[in-house]
């Protein structure tokens, strides 16, 4: 078996590992949970990962394309979700470690 024929797939993958990203998918309270069980449903059928699912505000965090990205804000019309990158938030500034 050639390399080439090894390295074309591979370059696939890495374009797919490439374009998924880390994101909070956060929707308005009055939310039905059918939705949210929708929107969750769509990110794994399109092959993207639950990280996360929060009890207290109608909210998970999930490893997905920009294309699913898209789809969580059709799913409802009156329903539209916020999607934002998941990061790291600190509400005060840390002091450097001293060695």
């Amino acid at each position: 078996m050639k390399l080439s024929n090894l390295a074309f797939p591979m370059l696939g993958l890495v374009a797919f590992a490439a374009a998924q990203r880390q994101v909070m998918v956060t929707y308005p309270d009055d939310t039905p949970l059918s939705i949210l069980d929708q929107a969750k449903k769509a990110v794994l059928e399109a092959g993207g990962k639950i990280t996360e699912e929060y009890s207290l505000i109608k909210s998970f965090a999930a490893t997905v394309s920009s294309e699913v990205i898209d789809t969580l804000s059709t799913l409802s019309s009156s329903h539209k979700p916020i999607v934002e990158d998941d990061q790291t938030i600190t509400i005060q500034k840390q002091a450097p470690l001293e060695d």
